[in-house]
């Protein structure tokens, strides 16, 4: 109990002037973000969440003990508003947002593709907005995201921040030119994970494996390999030559992918994400 007590007191120690989170979208990563709120030490009763559907907030509010409310109460009563929505709906909601907008409110973005430029103008100009690109796996503590920080952001804002996403998994500070190759490497990456997952267990089933056999082989395969990959210190390439054989089984199924071009078709497939982020926002 006193190490809990402890890990809280440091926690809030680091929200030196915010007391109160809006998040305004709680689908899938809105409810991620307010699960990591709530471990990095936020009291769940100092979160207000927006939500279109009542059954949903009902359900937020009965898992985590959060507040529902409307959204010029969560606005005007919030030191960071977290914007969870969709990118489609942001030119909408913006106008709605900036009359009750505090000056010094954070406003955290998870809008892939939705530029800091863009949000700022339709909030009048507002500076101290934090751009960030999560990713699924933010759902299980393990995420990775990329942020970016306006100009008016301020320390201590920052230090929030990093502590939030800490609570989601790592997290990496970029340029904001960056946004949108980071969409397509950490943010879309989850999914050409799971096709490569897919691909494997299809694979398992015609060589003569039962489904539920070659996606237990698979599945445990795959996350083997990613624990050695973070914890062994080597680098993917050393850990592929150590498992690999001159002339052997492994070395022959490294071919096929070589021969059809696995590196081509990885940087072909990361460069159509970004080039799809850019074309978001516009």
């Amino acid at each position: 109990h006193s190490r809990r007590a402890y890990a809280y007191s440091f926690a809030m120690a680091n929200y030196k002037g915010i007391s109160r989170v809006g998040i305004i979208g709680a689908g899938t990563m809105g409810e991620a973000f307010i699960a990591a709120l709530i471990r990095s030490g936020m009291q769940p009763a100092a979160i207000a969440i927006v939500v279109r559907r009542q059954e949903r907030g009902q359900e937020l509010a009965k898992k985590y003990g959060v507040e529902v409310v409307g959204l010029a109460e969560a606005i005007s009563s919030s030191d960071v508003l977290l914007l969870g929505i969709k990118p489609q709906g942001l030119s909408d909601l913006l106008p709605e947002i900036a009359p009750h907008l505090k000056a010094h409110t954070l406003v955290m973005s998870l809008l892939a593709g939705k530029t800091i430029t863009a949000i700022s103008e339709g909030l009048n100009g507002h500076s101290s907005i934090v751009r960030v690109m999560p990713n699924t796996p933010t759902l299980v503590g393990k995420g990775m995201a990329g942020y970016s920080l306006a100009s008016g952001v301020t320390e201590d804002q920052k230090k929030f921040v990093d502590q939030l996403l800490t609570a989601t998994g790592k997290s990496l500070l970029i340029p904001e030119e960056l946004q949108n190759a980071l969409t397509g490497t950490s943010g879309s990456g989850p999914a050409y994970f799971f096709r490569f997952v897919e691909a494997m267990i299809e694979g398992s089933v015609a060589l003569g494996l039962s489904r539920e056999d070659a996606t237990t082989l698979t599945v445990q395969t795959i996350v083997g390999s990613a624990a050695m990959l973070e914890e062994s210190g080597d680098s993917p390439t050393v850990l592929r030559e150590k498992v690999t054989s001159l002339k052997g089984a492994t070395a022959e199924a490294l071919g096929v992918f070589d021969e059809a071009g696995i590196s081509k078709i990885v940087a072909d497939a990361m460069a159509a994400s970004a080039k799809r982020a850019a074309e978001l926002a516009q």
